[in-house]
């Protein structure tokens, strides 16, 4: 990033940057935003008393200075002081006398210069968040340059997208760089924000302090999913999980759109693997009751496809944001989230699915290094945001070589840093699917009799599991983990709340 500091002590002190005449003729020039006094300033206040670098030591940085001597100062001056020695213009004369380039300046005597500029202890982290203010914008009109250079010019395969994208990761860097209102937070506040949380579950209804996820069992265990969380659910093939977590964005929606912004969420879906018309398609599918598949081959009738129209014009209102763009990187996708956020107030965000999340650089180290910065990256955005992320995982196939075929958190495929990152683990198991796959076929001497009593065992077993689901919490950080019973329609790709007093719907 192209950066200019000031080299003098002269020009403009009050931070500004104004137009001032120079250089051939009239032409106007504007200075670099800096302000030597609140630098001298500071300095001075640190050689009067050294309890001042305390108060800008967690931000301040030698780089940070307009004037790179002062910076060279700052340096010299923390590292006595980190050493519990005192610095001062008496301790600081032998660096003086050692570094040539502080001869522009006056050499030693400058020291006392500084000293006589001194502002007081209290005024010193005022005075240091000004310097580092500067300096922010000193680097903003280096970025802007750069954006400007790199739109003139810019490499064949770059495209203005990608152009984008790089200067809102490089102003996002640049704004949480070094920033001043990090550090310590007393426990006070630690509690009075748990306490709050905490009234939020008590007064809504339904007692969450979460995003709700529209599942009366899910949400008892879960208590919602809660902000900063990573939220993993996994399953494999054909299990449901894109149906779950559709299911489950829809409701956050809903309910925020039905409750002034209140309960639920905005939603942000990162749809990698299928096609937004995909998944709007899935939902239409859901909320109007109409196989799916049947609206993929033009099989409806006039009264299905009224109904589908009446659920579609619902479904305008739901705040679901939804991103297909295939084999994004983390970075881009925390961009795009950020973006949301500040667009739209994003709630909410699901991921569909992990694996297929590209790493920022390939590895060397194998595809499980690469999988292990993906989950941390997006652990990161969910603290980052202040929000939950829900993203979806494939399951190894060591899954289906146990009988019953019951995911466990070893099977998650390239395990290590899923399980590790991940606040709250599911997995969707529906015995169903794989007694479906097992139905009896007869054997070569096997007699009618046989061959119906194996088939009526099949039949009956098939009965008891028809059309349920088990959502198996396998790690919850924040409390207890345990199975969750529901429905599924699968011509719907649905699932929904299952009453014990009845029998499944067909």
């Amino acid at each position: 990033m192209a950066t200019t500091t000031a080299t003098t002590p002269s020009g403009d002190l009050d931070g500004g940057g104004d137009t001032t005449q120079g250089g051939q003729g009239s032409h106007p020039f504007r200075t670099m935003p800096h302000n030597l006094e609140a630098e001298k300033g500071l300095l001075g206040a640190i050689f009067i008393n050294n309890r001042a670098y305390e108060t800008v030591s967690d931000f301040l940085r030698p780089e940070h200075f307009a004037y790179a001597q002062h910076g060279r100062i700052f340096e010299a001056a923390a590292k006595l002081i980190e050493r519990g020695q005192i610095a001062d213009p008496v301790t600081m004369r032998r660096f003086f006398e050692a570094d040539e380039n502080m001869t522009d300046i006056g050499g030693p005597a400058y020291l006392a210069e500084l000293a006589a500029s001194a502002v007081t202890v209290i005024n010193a982290g005022e005075y240091g968040r000004q310097v580092y203010d500067l300096y922010l914008k000193r680097e903003l009109i280096g970025l802007g340059e750069d954006v400007v250079n790199k739109a003139y010019g810019g490499e064949v395969e770059e495209t203005a997208t990608d152009q984008i994208e790089t200067a809102e990761q490089n102003l996002y860097d640049l704004a949480t760089k070094g920033e001043y209102e990090g550090g310590f937070l007393p426990f006070k506040d630690a509690v009075i924000t748990a306490i709050k949380s905490a009234e939020a579950a008590h007064t809504r209804e339904g007692g969450l302090a979460g995003v709700g996820t529209g599942f009366t069992d899910m949400d008892k265990l879960l208590g919602g999913v809660h902000s900063s969380d990573l939220v993993i659910l996994a399953g494999r093939p054909a299990m449901g999980k894109t149906a779950l977590a559709t299911n489950i964005a829809y409701n956050a929606a809903y309910n925020y759109s039905h409750s002034e912004g209140r309960e639920g969420a905005v939603v942000g879906f990162f749809s990698l693997e299928m096609s937004a018309e995909q998944l709007a398609s899935r939902i239409l599918s859901e909320q109007s009751n109409i196989s799916s598949d049947r609206m993929r081959k033009g099989e409806l009738s006039n009264d299905e496809f009224t109904r589908l129209a009446a659920a579609s014009s619902t479904l305008h209102k739901i705040p679901i944001f939804i991103d297909d763009t295939p084999a994004l990187t983390v970075s881009a996708l925390r961009t795009r989230a950020r973006r949301l956020k500040r667009q739209h107030n994003l709630g909410l965000i699901v991921v569909d699915y992990l694996q297929l999340v590209a790493a920022a650089t390939s590895r060397n180290d194998g595809r499980v290094q690469e999988v292990s910065e993906i989950t941390r990256g997006l652990k990161t955005l969910a603290k980052e945001l202040n929000l939950p992320v829900l993203a979806l995982s494939q399951l190894s196939r060591a899954v289906e070589q146990r009988e019953p075929p019951r995911p466990q958190l070893s099977d998650l495929r390239e395990s290590g840093s899923i399980e590790q990152d991940a606040d709250v683990v599911m997995f969707i198991f529906r015995e169903e699917y794989y007694l479906e796959r097992k139905k009896p076929g007869r054997r070569g001497d096997e007699d009618d009799m046989d061959f119906d009593r194996r088939m009526e065992k099949w039949d009956d077993a098939k009965a008891k599991v028809a059309n349920l689901a088990d959502i198996i919490v396998a790690k919850q950080r924040h409390g207890p983990i345990g199975d969750i019973k529901m429905l599924f329609h699968g011509a719907f790709t649905r699932f929904a709340n299952l009453d014990p007093h009845h029998a499944p719907e067909d």
